[in-house]
C-alpha cells in the first residue's frame, strides 16, 4: 500500500513537471524574443520577394543549394546528438551526456566551416549587402544566424565543461535541458531559412 501511494505520489511529481517546458524559463523568454525577432525578418524577406520575384529567383540560383542541404543535415544531427546527451543525463550518465555534447559542437562545427566557405565565396565574388536587395536579405539572416550558432555553441560548451566536472545529475541538469534548448531553436530556424531562401520559388 504505502509503495503504491509513493508511485502515485512520484507520477504526480512527473505530471507536474511535465507542465512546465524543459529548462530555465528564463531561456524561454529569450527564445521567444529571437524567435519574434526572426519571424519579423522573415516576414519582410517574404513580402519584398513577392515585389521582386524574378530578381530572388534569379540571383538564388546562385547559391550553394549542396552546402545548404550538408548544413540541414549537419544541424539536424546536431540536435539528435543534443537529445542524446538530455537522455543521458536523466538517466545520470554524466559522461555519456558530456561526449554527445560534444557530438553536437562537432556538428555545429561542420555547419560553421560550410557556412564560412560560401560566405568566402560570396565575398571574393563582390558581393555584399549593397549588392542587391536579395544579397541584402540573404546575408543578414545567414550572418544573424550563424552568430546564434556560435552563441549555440558556446552555450553547449560551457554545459559540457559543467558535465564533464559531476556539475549535472538525474536530479539536477536544468543546464542541460536549457542549452538544449536554445540549440532546438537554432535547428528550428535553420529549417526555417533554408526552404525560404536557397528554396522556394
Amino acid at each position: 500500500m504505502e509503495q503504491t501511494m509513493t508511485h502515485a505520489v512520484e507520477t504526480m511529481d512527473l505530471t507536474e513537471e511535465n507542465r512546465y517546458p524543459p529548462g530555465d524559463l528564463a531561456i524561454w523568454i529569450f527564445i521567444l524574443a529571437e524567435l519574434l525577432v526572426f519571424a519579423v525578418f522573415f516576414g519582410a524577406y517574404a513580402f519584398t520577394r513577392m515585389n521582386n520575384v524574378e530578381l530572388f529567383n534569379e540571383f538564388q540560383l546562385h547559391l550553394d543549394r549542396q552546402a545548404a542541404l550538408i548544413n540541414t543535415l549537419a544541424l539536424i544531427t546536431s540536435s539528435y546528438f543534443v537529445v542524446r546527451a538530455v537522455s543521458a543525463i536523466r538517466g545520470n550518465h554524466a559522461e555519456h551526456c558530456f561526449r554527445w555534447l560534444v557530438a553536437a559542437m562537432g556538428m555545429g562545427g561542420v555547419f560553421l566551416v560550410v557556412k564560412v566557405g560560401e560566405y568566402a565565396h560570396h565575398f571574393g565574388q563582390g558581393i555584399n549587402l549593397s549588392t542587391n536587395t536579395f544579397y541584402m536579405f540573404y546575408l543578414s539572416l545567414t550572418v544573424f544566424h550563424f552568430m546564434h550558432v556560435i552563441m549555440g555553441m558556446v552555450i553547449l560548451a560551457a554545459v559540457a565543461i559543467k558535465a564533464k566536472r559531476g556539475g549535472y545529475s538525474a536530479n539536477e541538469h536544468t543546464g542541460v535541458e536549457t542549452g538544449a534548448s536554445y540549440w532546438h531553436m537554432v535547428d528550428l530556424v535553420w529549417l526555417i531559412l533554408f526552404p525560404l531562401v536557397y528554396v522556394m520559388r
